[in-house]
């Protein structure tokens, strides 16, 4: 599992952001075709994207690309200009069904066959952030081996369903939940919504970390200085994962004893106790905190 705790926005027209982006230490580096980019301003884009992926060194980042939404007449011409210089992945935005997700796969599939790549080298994430999306998320978790994550956002889902932006943000729970709990159902991963305020870093923290209790593996970021708390937010902290090795530890002596729920320093331990301390663990080795079953 690659770790995706941070996903950081560059407009795909700025090459010295770009730049910028891969000495942040960040998982993931998503260059955005969409949003970011003025509508006069995608040609030049797509052009400093290629221009990236072919003269930068982005470590240990995932290179993604945002593509324009289905339907927008743009998104071919992403796809065209940007496959064949082979990004990690590509993000599709306002995901709304399964055919859309498809439709990308395809093209994807051609590119991997025409160049000699491995099937499911590039992979797909989808944006969530219709109220179609949400209602059809059973089977767009479910379109391709390809997808490897689910993005909720927020912004955009308030603004379709006619909903005000609180900081609470109770106007967006019900979906929120519902992309973390079909990421989890479908074994992808989760990724929360923007914190759009990148002066208030304790608020983003607040935020990160319930986002990190609801079950998502990450957060969609829009500035550097938004990575650190973002990825420490979503990496297990020692004590959490020394807790976890003792819980598994535990677990397992006393399955060789015959033994199912037991009593462990005052609490009982079941199985979904064990899932969520392996849970924990999956996280740290994403993270790379921990290598195998090993402690950090």
């Amino acid at each position: 599992m690659h770790a995706r705790r941070a996903l950081l926005y560059m407009p795909g027209d700025d090459f010295r952001k770009i730049r910028k982006a891969t000495t942040l230490g960040v998982d993931c580096i998503c260059m955005d075709m969409e949003d970011g980019v003025a509508v006069n301003r995608k040609a030049v884009a797509r052009e400093t994207i290629v221009s990236a992926l072919h003269t930068l060194d982005f470590g240990q980042s995932e290179r993604l690309a945002r593509i324009n939404a289905i339907g927008s007449g743009l998104e071919s011409d992403d796809l065209h200009s940007v496959l064949p210089h082979r990004p990690d992945g590509i993000v599709i935005p306002k995901v709304d069904t399964a055919n859309q997700i498809l439709w990308v796969n395809e093209q994807i599939a051609s590119t991997e066959t025409e160049y000699g790549w491995p099937e499911g080298s590039i992979i797909l994430i989808a944006i969530i952030e219709t109220a179609r999306g949400i209602i059809n998320l059973p089977t767009i978790a479910q379109a391709t081996p390809r997808l490897k994550a689910l993005i909720f956002g927020a912004e955009d889902l308030a603004g379709d369903i006619g909903a005000l932006r609180t900081g609470e943000g109770w106007e967006v729970f019900y979906a929120r939940s519902a992309v973390v709990t079909h990421a989890a159902a479908f074994e992808l991963q989760a990724i929360d919504m923007v914190f759009i305020d990148f002066h208030d870093i304790e608020g983003l923290r607040r935020e990160a970390q319930q986002g990190a209790q609801m079950g998502f593996a990450g957060k969609q970021i829009i500035h550097p200085n938004q990575v650190e708390s973002v990825q420490q937010a979503f990496t297990p902290d020692d004590e959490s994962i020394a807790r976890a090795l003792y819980i598994l530890e535990a677990f397992a002596s006393h399955q060789e004893a015959g033994l199912g729920a037991f009593a462990l320093d005052g609490k009982m331990i079941d199985a979904p106790s064990v899932k969520a301390a392996e849970h924990v663990l999956a996280r740290a080795r994403a993270a790379g905190k921990i290598k195998g079953n090993g402690h950090p």
